[in-house]
């Protein structure tokens, strides 16, 4: 499966959650319902996964971690704030640099219409 067909898959259950939910909960209520969501449909996710820095030759433990991981391809950050920052992009950017990830989704649950929320960041390794 392709980059793009995760996050299509992504997306639509992102959709789903946020409908049945809406916006004003905490980051941590929307990754539990969405990791449900994605394994419920098939997908090989993994939530909170460490990725670690390495910087001259050395390996660094620094605590970061990537909100969902799908397929091993497609990093997906969370956010429940009332608006999207370049340091939220960054933060992304980051995660698929370290990870060497192509795509990733920051996706805000914290707007009345989702797909507003949702923005596709590309990496060009």
């Amino acid at each position: 499966m392709s980059e793009n067909e995760i996050a299509t898959k992504v997306i639509g259950c992102a959709i789903e959650v946020h409908r049945a939910l809406g916006p004003g909960l905490l980051e941590s209520t929307y990754q539990q319902c969405l990791f449900y969501k994605l394994k419920k449909e098939g997908l090989r996710v993994v939530k909170e996964k460490p990725i670690p820095l390495i910087f001259e030759e050395v390996q660094l433990e620094c605590g970061y971690r990537i909100d969902l991981l799908v397929e091993n391809k497609v990093v997906i950050e969370l956010k429940s704030v009332d608006a999207l920052h370049d340091l939220h992009m960054a933060q992304t950017i980051t995660y698929l640099k370290l990870g060497n990830y192509k795509l990733g989704l920051l996706i805000n649950f914290n707007v009345l219409l989702l797909k507003k929320g949702i923005r596709r960041i590309v990496n060009k390794l």
